[in-house]
């Protein structure tokens, strides 16, 4: 029997419809929108069809959005001196800098730059301190779309024995600490692990985030298992996964798509990021 497919398109819409109605109440109490900023340094494609889609999920949520998109030749400096200008007004409650950014610029110097309480993509150390100790604001988006893909299968985490494979400060590490927050037990996985393919088959759930085409084989899905694909991946066939997703479903319980499973996720949670991000700065205000 196949595995359900889980419809991160489905799951991100409903997110989306949640933040939508929370930032009408947001304008109505506090009388302006809640603001996103998003800067671009360069013109990666991947980038710029990613800038893209949350540029426009903004306007469709009504969330108020600065396109800041900068040559590719913008100095360390400059990017740093726009950042601060930003984390000084009243109108941005997020920022988000694009990665990957040129080589000449420290993109450690610029997440450390920003405000955590603008850091929408959960990046500074600051947000992922508080993540570490148990006390999360603003979260990673990946981790906390994985999150809702998980929540979304009905399955009870507690007591699972969660496997991640890649250990990102983006990805691997974050989630790690979101999956033990709601007790499951976690083993993190990464390039020096010796034997992946037995640790892999123990996992009720299984998120893969490295980045290599079909780096895990369907056998090494433990049947009945969570499989999350975070891996985006092009091929001439198109764009593919981390997981061997044709052999993996046919011993999956659920499994994402790609594309179609974590991505649209991701861009959902940075919305609800930049609302939470805005209910904070207006809290702090108004305490």
């Amino acid at each position: 029997m196949s595995a359900i497919i889980i419809d991160g398109k489905a799951i991100a819409n409903t997110v989306c419809q949640r933040v939508e109605k929370q930032v009408k109440e947001f304008k109505q109490q506090i009388g302006r929108e809640p603001g996103l900023a998003v800067i671009q340094v360069g013109e990666d494609p991947a980038s710029q069809i990613y800038v893209c889609n949350k540029r426009v999920r903004c306007r469709e949520l009504g969330i108020l959005s600065f396109a800041l998109d900068l040559p590719a030749n913008t100095t360390e400096a400059d990017l740093l001196a726009l950042v601060e200008k930003l984390n000084c007004d009243p109108q941005v409650d997020g920022i988000l800098v694009q990665l990957p950014l040129p080589k000449q610029i420290s993109a450690d110097k610029i997440i450390r730059a920003i405000d955590p309480g603008k850091d929408v993509d959960g990046f500074h150390p600051y947000n992922m301190g508080s993540l570490f100790i148990g006390n999360p604001r603003l979260v990673p988006c990946t981790p906390l779309g994985i999150m809702e893909l998980i929540y979304s299968t009905g399955v009870d985490i507690k007591g699972k024995k969660a496997v991640i494979v890649g250990r990102s400060n983006i990805v691997g590490k974050p989630i790690t600490m979101l999956l033990l927050q709601e007790h499951a037990t976690v083993t993190l996985c990464h390039s020096r692990t010796q034997d992946l393919a037995a640790e892999c088959r123990t996992a009720d759930i299984l998120v893969v985030a490295v980045g290599q085409k079909f780096c895990v084989p369907g056998d090494w899905i433990k049947p009945q298992a969570i499989v999350i694909d975070v891996g985006m991946n092009r091929d001439e066939s198109g764009l593919c996964g981390d997981v061997a997703f044709q052999q993996a479903k046919e011993r999956a319980a659920f499994i994402t798509p790609v594309p179609g499973g974590v991505g649209p996720t991701t861009i959902a949670m940075l919305m609800s990021n930049t609302l939470k991000a805005a209910q904070l700065r207006e809290g702090r205000k108004q305490a």
